[in-house]
């Protein structure tokens, strides 16, 4: 079945912004202007996955995560490297052909239940409602979960590196 539209979590955010954008972009297929891709985050992003990679194989969590308890890293490398696709991602096809899919950064287990897990990078300190604009977007990765027959929890984790600065050492 060929799909009608494709929707991703950053596709679905221009409905909330801008109706109008989303109705042109999917209707008669005008899309906003692209706006420059950071490459500091995307490296940042890169760089992450690898090491939280290393804990993966050795079946520990990185120390960014040791107040959680009763977790582990997803350890199916081939289904998390699918995932993380950005051209792939988790992907859920409705009745009407619309193609959903969305690229994770990780995956915890909890029991037999899945938690999403997304970094963050920040040049500046977070603020109170730092989370809530990522809230769709954690909210639709479960939801793609769920739709592929996984189990998850109620909740996603944000994992925020906020630098501060660099050592002489590194």
């Amino acid at each position: 079945m060929v799909s009608m539209y494709k929707f991703s979590p950053s596709s679905l955010s221009i409905l909330k912004d801008c109706p109008r954008c989303f109705w042109l972009q999917f209707r008669k297929g005008i899309k906003r202007p692209d706006t420059p891709f950071p490459s500091l985050p995307s490296g940042m992003d890169g760089i992450l996955k690898v090491h939280f990679d290393k804990f993966m194989e050795k079946g520990k969590l990185p120390p960014e995560l040791k107040e959680l308890n009763g977790v582990k890293l997803f350890d199916d490398k081939d289904l998390l490297k699918v995932w993380r696709s950005n051209f792939k991602g988790i992907q859920w096809t409705d009745r009407k052909g619309n193609l959903f899919r969305g690229a994770v950064d990780n995956i915890l287990v909890k029991g037999k239940k899945l938690i999403v897990l997304d970094y963050k990078t920040r040049g500046y300190p977070l603020k109170p409602d730092t989370h809530e604009h990522y809230r769709d977007q954690m909210d639709i990765y479960n939801y793609l979960l769920r739709k592929n027959g996984y189990k998850t929890e109620e909740y996603s984790y944000l994992l925020f590196y906020h630098p501060k600065l660099v050592h002489a050492n590194g």
